[in-house]
């Protein structure tokens, strides 16, 4: 198996400059200007400098950087959204192929499907398509990119609806590590299609997908609810039969934190310690406000959930996640959230080292537990929650990092005996043994022979890897 660890310095002169007269768009060097901004993504705890970023213009571009990549045994990354908090869409002194400026989202109404560029955000997809009064599923977060979301699995507000993003995939256009352009679907290709809904991009570098979307809106019935932390395990008391009852139509997000100060919450309450119930109904309005009246009815210190444009409640906790802050994650897919969780979950949160730290509770099921197991890539149909803790800091605040680092852990070490695994989207740069945690044994080693078909010497590693079978 070939290493593909060479840097781009090892490239002959002639090489080079062959490759950029066959390049389309725009080839960055540590020389170039734009160079640091070409290097950066969301994460700003993640500094790697790439020896040459090919910034592609179309599908060939792509097709014509992996075919370099391989020939010359480079080191390689792909960035799309670069929203990855482990930043695998960079690589020291290797090519990163850089999807960003593939942009382009076309909606065909009639047949309710979406063809999304690669380089295309959650807030343009959404844009798009609610022009129409559709959706695609995806996350929580505008500048999250589609690509990278998608590959892992896709949770957002309409998971539980109509599914996760990779349920409701239909095809996608993807350069092989041949430097091959093929298209992926039931009918084509069903293999490496079964391998992209979740595997990520291990298999390939997808150009564009086409999804299914779905009527929703444009007002959904959203927001956050947010009580004092101390109210915590009485506010779950409520919430646990509430949610596991609640029709498909609603969703909702635990979010613990101190109130951030953002816009939309009263000064007074900014820095205060909060338990957060933020719902999403994409049903009817009337039949939604019966439906959040429970937890309407435990008296929240403040109550924003209401009638309100899909895409403003898409975009409302984007400040909480801003570019270029430093972040470290650890997540858990849980069952159910006990007694014991809610109580580390509080007690951490009352001692928080960042104001910007949290942990984040995304409810599942539904539509997305429907789907078979073996059907997808994507692992983790059945657990009832996915927990995300997050510290966040900023790059000034940089020699706090060990101490935010540490509060993570420990909470973690403490949500991990209850687990049932861990969503891929959600692992930072941890290492093969979770990665085969995210899968489990049995699709693991599916995934393995997937990746020695289509990936045999392992080119497309820098990422969530699975390492080719044998």
């Amino acid at each position: 198996m070939r290493a593909h660890d060479a840097s781009v310095a090892s490239v002959p002169a002639p090489a080079l400059r062959a490759f950029g007269e066959r390049f389309h768009g725009r080839l960055i060097s540590p020389a170039d200007e734009g160079y640091d901004e070409a290097r950066s993504i969301w994460n700003g705890a993640i500094d790697r400098r790439p020896g040459l970023v090919a910034r592609c213009a179309d599908a060939s571009d792509v097709r014509t950087a992996v075919r370099f990549a391989r020939e010359h045994d480079l080191r390689m990354s792909v960035r799309s959204g670069g929203h990855g908090v482990g930043g695998l869409a960079l690589c020291d002194d290797g090519l990163v192929v850089d999807l960003s400026a593939l942009k382009g989202v076309r909606v065909d109404e009639g047949n309710r499907v979406a063809e999304v560029g690669a380089g295309v955000n959650l807030g343009e997809l959404d844009r798009a398509t609610q022009a129409f009064g559709l959706a695609v599923p995806a996350g929580i977060v505008t500048h999250t990119g589609v690509a990278g979301l998608t590959l892992g699995g896709g949770i957002g507000w309409l998971t539980r609806k109509h599914g996760l993003s990779v349920d409701n995939l239909v095809g996608a256009d993807v350069v092989t590590a041949d430097g091959e352009l093929v298209a992926a679907s039931e009918h084509d290709h069903p293999d490496l299609f079964w391998g992209l809904r979740g595997g990520g991009g291990n298999f390939g570098v997808v150009t564009s997908f086409r999804f299914r979307a779905h009527p929703i809106g444009p007002t959904v019935l959203a927001g956050p609810m947010l009580f004092a932390l101390e109210r915590g395990p009485e506010v779950m008391e409520t919430y646990r039969g509430w949610a596991a009852e609640a029709p498909e139509e609603l969703t909702t997000v635990l979010n613990v934190r101190r109130a951030p100060a953002a816009p939309w919450i009263p000064e007074p309450l900014h820095g205060v310690p909060t338990w957060m119930v933020v719902a999403c109904w994409c049903g009817p309005i009337e039949t939604g406000e019966a439906v959040i009246a429970p937890i309407r009815g435990l008296r929240p210190m403040l109550d924003l959930c209401a009638p309100k444009p899909f895409v403003e409640h898409q975009a409302m906790f984007d400040g909480a996640v801003t570019p270029g802050w430093h972040y470290y994650w650890k997540s858990v897919e849980l069952d159910e959230l006990t007694e014991p969780a809610v109580a580390a979950i509080v007690d951490h949160t009352e001692r928080i080292t960042s104001p910007r730290s949290y942990a984040v509770a995304f409810q599942l099921g539904g539509a997305m537990s429907r789907v078979g197991e073996m059907d997808t890539a994507y692992a983790g149909r059945s657990p009832a929650f996915d927990v995300n803790i997050n510290g966040v800091w900023l790059p000034e605040e940089a020699e706090g990092a060990p101490d935010h680092v540490a509060w993570t852990r420990s909470l973690f070490g403490e949500l991990e005996p209850m687990a049932r695994g861990v969503y891929v989207n959600f692992l930072g740069d941890e290492g093969a043994d979770r990665v085969r945690a995210a899968y489990g044994a049995e699709k693991y080693e599916r995934l393995a022979e997937l990746k020695a078909r289509w990936d045999p010497t392992n080119l497309l590693r820098s990422n969530q890897n699975i390492a080719p079978a044998g």
